[in-house]
């Protein structure tokens, strides 16, 4: 996948499983990017983060309708819950299998979806968590991804 995250030491980095002209400009080899240090406070990318666990779940509040970034968080209030963080997703993705081809909102604002087995039209040819950014928290329209513990 080609999602730059922090590390704890502040550099920015990703890991390339399958080099593809479409992550890095150009043909690179397997390995890991290194953008170097960033400014904390005027960049964003994703954590990498580290789990072996999951206490709770997570899970695709599924609505009538499509909802802003506030809708989204009372929603999973509703629900029992909590709107989920990304690395909660992350870990939902990875330890229980979580596949979902619906593009929800996440705590810090940005909107994403896990992939465990690829398929088409659900964000290409290899398993992931899906990464739309940070939309416009009041206009844009998504699910929610909630976690209970």
């Amino acid at each position: 996948w080609c999602n730059a995250g922090w590390l704890e030491d502040g550099s920015v980095q990703y890991p390339i499983a399958s080099p593809r002209r479409r992550c890095s400009g150009s043909d690179r080899t397997v390995g890991i990017s290194n953008y170097g240090y960033r400014h904390k406070e005027d960049e964003r990318y994703d954590a990498f983060c580290f789990t072996s666990n999951l206490q709770g779940s997570v899970y695709f509040r599924k609505m009538y309708r499509k909802l802003n970034y506030a809708e989204a968080m009372r929603a999973c209030e509703r629900s029992g819950g909590a709107i989920a963080k990304v690395g909660q997703l992350y870990a939902a993705w990875k330890i229980d299998l979580l596949d979902r081809c619906d593009a929800g909102w996440l705590e810090d604002g940005s909107v994403r979806y896990p992939i465990v087995n690829p398929r088409a039209k659900c964000g290409g040819p290899d398993p992931g968590v899906r990464s739309y950014g940070f939309p416009d928290k009041k206009r844009a329209l998504y699910g929610a991804y909630c976690y209970k513990q």
